[in-house]
């Protein structure tokens, strides 16, 4: 790092990091060729690394089967944290226009919100404020709502839709495997929009994500269980990470800039007369359409990260 950040060096932020580590790694630098590089901990010792890493420490011993007061850990850049997600005020409540408008009776918290205090690249215990105070928040808004409105009746056409589709997928008689598209999927994200994005890539990834949900129709459950039925559960749930692929992709695709841990290639700079807003997707139809709802600046205005 002395030579990407020389005055912060390891200290940099974290989406910096990673594309430091990921250059070494792309210039065989990797720690025996190999695609992770070593962070060394041991200089810590024993006392300091168990009163203050312990979890690091355990993550290490059962991952890596790696001794952090005597090794080094082998690390390499992943997706630990999403900046984005449901768009939501700061009471929780699920934001569906670009002037702030609000679905009524839907909340949402925790890291599957976004209540816009991370920016581009979420700072060091940031996470905090999505649990403890928009958690709060947002759970006394539910109560306040709650109290304020009678109990809805549900249409049975609700429930009679959610058991047919789940007969549906029990009955599928197709030739794909859950585990075989998971791969394809998650081998399509890392390498065209994790760390390093480009249009050709992004644009690669996008056909990959719609061949694979077209694939995804034709899965067959190996597991006829009625009770706790994982293979069911993860084909549900492929839908919605394909989903939600394609949406960060599209996000992606749109922003033709670098901003925090978006980092384009095609476009390293940073562009605020253009791009500083906040990129959001609606249905239109069964059809993703992004669109955009402004940044609120106050105090502190935005300006270039040198380090």
């Amino acid at each position: 790092m002395e030579r990407y950040a020389p005055v912060i060096k390891d200290l940099a932020p974290r989406d910096m990091v990673s594309r430091c580590i990921l250059k070494e790694i792309q210039a065989g630098q990797g720690i025996g060729g190999q695609a992770f590089v070593h962070l060394d901990l041991t200089h810590l010792g024993p006392e300091v690394i168990g009163r203050k890493l312990a979890e690091i420490a355990g993550f290490a011993k059962t991952y890596a089967g790696v001794d952090v007061t005597r090794e080094p850990i082998p690390v390499q850049p992943t997706c630990h944290y999403m900046m984005g997600g449901i768009a939501a005020n700061a009471d929780g409540g699920v934001v569906i226009g670009a002037g702030g408008t609000t679905l009524p009776g839907l909340f949402a918290a925790g890291e599957c919100a976004c209540v816009s205090v991370h920016g581009a690249n979420r700072l060091g215990c940031n996470s905090l404020l999505d649990t403890l105070v928009f958690g709060r928040r947002a759970g006394a808004a539910m109560r306040d709502f709650i109290r304020a409105v009678p109990v809805p009746k549900l249409r049975d056409t609700f429930r009679k839709e959610a058991e047919s589709r789940l007969s549906r997928l029990m009955a599928a008689e197709g030739t794909e495997k859950i585990g075989i598209l998971m791969d394809d999927m998650q081998r399509a994200m890392m390498e065209h929009v994790s760390v390093f994005r480009q249009a050709s890539g992004l644009q690669a990834a996008l056909e990959k994500i719609r061949e694979l949900r077209e694939r995804s129709q034709r899965i067959s459950i190996q597991d006829q269980g009625r009770c706790f039925n994982r293979n069911l559960l993860e084909t549900i749930e492929l839908g919605h990470m394909l989903d939600l692929a394609e949406v960060v992709i599209l996000g992606a695709l749109g922003r033709k800039e670098s901003r925090g841990a978006h980092w384009r290639e095609d476009f390293p700079q940073r562009n605020d007369e253009q791009f500083l807003h906040h990129t959001m997707v609606r249905l239109h139809g069964r059809v993703p359409e992004i669109f955009h709802r402004p940044v609120t600046i106050t105090r502190f205005q935005p300006r270039e990260r040198t380090y």
